[in-house]
């Protein structure tokens, strides 16, 4: 297997590096003009390196739903300005100044911070200041009577938050006041001069286009013949974004330039390549263009060029859920701990260059999507980055090493799923499945995470043409009616007091993770037994928790029981 990142050499970083300093030019946001034009750059690379991409067109504008989420609006800025403790920070200098969907308008006044549910007695006619849970005090300030809404981020410094709103049509019906970003360092000036009991004024200045709607572009290229290895890349998110998520986009560029030239008929899987805004494209094409049967597996490539030093990142892998569990996550965990040797130990065996390790499912990302409806889904990330979602996320930050270790792997993996004999996949395959119960065992019982490696080895012999697995009966307790991400805008819109009940549940975002898995699961098997995997794949949950989750769920037709 080994041979195969031998033949990934013809991977080229800097062309990565070259597409990361292109895409990070345009201000992607979700409804926005520049989001398409991204999308049509990324179109006229691959077609001059001879590739075909269907460009699919939704459309933003406030109303749609794609399958679970509800479209944000067309918006485009135009330009906003805040002024405070005589500093002017303006949207020349960076677009997040301004919030994302932000309506027009101009504010003066005192500032008020809201750290309590009751400092929301004092907004009326102030500016608020906010720096947690910004979409729900963004309502808040609307109704308290404010004038004006300042956001900022915990752990941001002197960089400026990136911030969205992700307003509706009917939102704008209460959405009136202009919403401004600033760095946390400027907001813990204002803080401690309000503390000290002194007054601070500020001036807000936005000025914005809400359009009737925008295109939501899908773009999707397919090299050789099904089934194939789909590799998806979100093209969202603001000016600068550099990792998140200019660099994923930019590596699927150079992996279907790369597959492009070493596809041949004698292949087993053809490869598949999708660029999608987060989760609403993903989930667009998965309800009205994506054929699922056709893919064996996915790799969604998501800020995969953090640097060590500069951000503070590290390389994970999110393995697949167990209910879909696959050998894709422990082909790819192998190449990229090869790709990561670099230098000798005292006895000569390779050391690693950069922080690596494989954890178990993690939600964020459009792997999630594509897990829900059945295609088991990995992600390489870089993470920490300390300039994730700011204006500091920029090209000179990201690391050319990470995007070779990554970019490697990615491309090794699919050529050796592509081209091992069934020996080496099949030997493989036995080995990833010890290994991971074997992880699994040292802490608890593995009674049904056996039965579910078992299923998905089952289904990876269907695609790989090997003999390995058992293909046990389902016997699910439900069925998950809305299949997509469980969102709040979802539940709110079929039952305000159920959001309210949904958003304190989840305020532990692991508690989204596990119950999206146990609706996977529950779609496999028996209830008990499915609460018993999640155990078994995590550890402790809290199941009377999910359990509440589960009635909610229930009462407002998301699943039903069998």
């Amino acid at each position: 297997m080994k041979r195969f990142l031998k033949e990934a050499e013809v991977f080229d970083s800097s062309n990565v590096l070259h597409y990361i300093a292109e895409i990070s030019q345009f201000h992607r946001i979700q409804g926005s003009k520049e989001l398409p034009e991204a999308v049509r750059f990324i179109r006229e690379e691959l077609r001059v390196w001879g590739i075909n991409a269907e460009l699919y067109e939704e459309f933003y504008d406030g109303k749609s739903w794609f399958l679970t989420l509800k479209s944000p609006i067309a918006w485009d800025l135009v330009h906003g300005k805040v002024e405070v403790l005589d500093k002017t920070l303006t949207t020349s200098q960076s677009p997040l100044v301004v919030m994302a969907h932000s309506p027009s308008g101009k504010a003066e006044g005192e500032v008020v911070h809201i750290v309590r549910e009751e400092d929301w007695k004092n907004a009326g006619g102030k500016i608020v200041l906010v720096g947690k849970e910004w979409r729900d005090a963004y309502r808040k300030a609307n109704e308290a009577g404010a004038v004006g809404f300042i956001a900022y981020r915990e752990g941001t410094g002197g960089a400026i938050p990136y911030i969205g709103l992700f307003l509706s049509a009917d939102d704008l019906e209460w959405a009136k006041i202009p919403a401004v970003a600033i760095p946390e360092s400027l907001a813990r000036g204002i803080i401690g001069k309000l503390n000290a009991g002194e007054r601070v004024e500020a001036r807000i200045e936005v000025e914005a286009q809400i359009n009737e709607r925008q295109v939501l572009p899908i773009l999707y290229a397919e090299i050789g013949k099904e089934p194939f290895i789909l590799f998806t890349a979100h093209i969202c998110h603001p000016k600068p974004g550099a990792n998140d998520n200019a660099s994923g986009s930019a590596m699927l560029i150079e992996l279907a330039r790369v597959l492009s030239r070493l596809y041949d008929d004698s292949f087993r899987f053809g490869f598949a390549f999708l660029w999608i805004p987060e989760y609403y494209g993903t989930q667009a094409f998965v309800e009205k263009y994506a054929e699922l049967e056709k893919y064996y597996a996915v790799i969604n490539l998501d800020m995969v060029a953090g640097s060590e030093d500069r951000a503070g990142s590290t390389i994970m892998l999110v393995r697949t859920p167990i209910s879909r569990f696959s050998i894709v996550s422990g082909v790819l965990e192998y190449f990229l701990e090869l790709a990561n040797g670099a230098g000798k130990s005292f006895s000569g065996s390779p050391l690693p260059q950069i922080k690596l390790k494989s954890y178990p499912y993690e939600m964020g990302s459009d792997h999630d999507v594509f897990n829900f409806f059945g295609i088991p889904s990995v992600m390489p990330i870089t993470w920490p980055d300390r300039f994730y979602h700011s204006s500091e996320d920029t090209v000179e930050k990201v690391s050319k090493t990470s995007i070779e270790i990554i970019g490697k792997a990615v491309l090794a993996t699919a050529l050796a799923l592509a081209k091992a004999t069934g020996d080496e996949l099949g030997r493989f395959a036995r080995g990833y499945a010890m290994k991971y119960l074997g992880e699994l065992s040292m802490e608890r019982d593995t009674e049904n995470a056996e039965k579910l490696v078992m299923m998905g080895l089952a289904r990876d012999s269907r695609f790989l043409g090997i003999e390995s697995g058992h293909p046990f009966e389902r016997k699910p307790w439900m069925r998950w009616v809305r299949k997509g991400r469980v969102s709040g805008e979802l539940i709110k819109d079929v039952n305000e007091n159920a959001y309210e009940e949904f958003k304190e549940l989840t305020r532990d975002r692991k508690m989204l993770v596990h119950l999206h898995e146990l609706l996977m699961l529950g779609e496999l098997l028996p209830k008990e037994e499915a609460m018993h995997a999640l155990r078994e794949e995590f550890g402790e949950v809290e199941e009377e928790k999910l359990e509440r989750l589960l009635a909610l769920l229930e009462e407002i037709g998301v699943i039903e029981r069998l």
